[in-house]
């Protein structure tokens, strides 16, 4: 079988994972994001107690970070080709690498670019900044208005790898998956 492959991605704190979590409980198959604990671990690692933005603060070699980071996207995105769904979800992209990257200045060669666009997602939905949800914690360092240009970075990435983004609008956890259902049901 090969699955629709289905991102749901956004700046930190646009209900992505609440989607996600809907969309499990209601019997889909999802990839969770990784980038969470990997953020997690480096700052344990880096003994840091400071609220930083950007998580690449805690690392060493920032590079090798996006790479892990990277192949953990491919790794997910392989695991869907294979699975016996018709439908499989992805927290977040390998594109997402790619414009993180972007916005915080980092260079990245080939190998980046060429998983990006090698490896298709079937359908990319965008969910934008949305202030009244939107909380920091110790994983989730972006303010507001980071997470404003992040999800501009995003939709740039994504429209310059040949994607049409799918807004989804500000609602419930509920109506915003219903409104993704109803949407791959009219298009596949």
């Amino acid at each position: 079988m090969n699955p629709k492959k289905i991102v749901i991605t956004g700046a930190p704190g646009t209900g992505k994972s609440s989607v996600i979590h809907q969309l499990e409980d209601w019997g889909y198959f999802c990839f969770h994001e990784i980038i969470r604990s990997m953020t997690l671990e480096a700052k344990k690692a880096g003994n840091s107690d400071q609220q930083l933005t950007n998580p690449l603060a805690f690392v060493d070699d920032p590079y090798q970070f996006n790479l892990q980071l990277l192949k953990g996207r491919l790794s997910h995105y392989r695991e869907g080709s294979s699975l016996d769904h018709n439908l499989v979800f992805f927290d977040r992209g390998i594109p997402d690498v790619l414009a993180y990257m972007d916005y915080f200045g980092q260079k990245y060669d080939n190998q980046f670019l060429e998983t990006a666009r090698s490896n298709r997602y079937d359908t990319v939905f965008l969910l934008p900044p949305w202030k009244d949800i939107y909380v920091t914690d110790n994983e989730r360092m972006e303010t507001f208005e980071e997470a404003v240009a992040l999800h501009h970075a995003l939709q740039d990435r994504y429209q310059a790898l040949g994607y049409e983004t799918r807004i989804v609008p500000e609602g419930s956890v509920k109506e915003r998956t219903e409104l993704i259902l109803d949407t791959l049901k009219t298009e596949h």
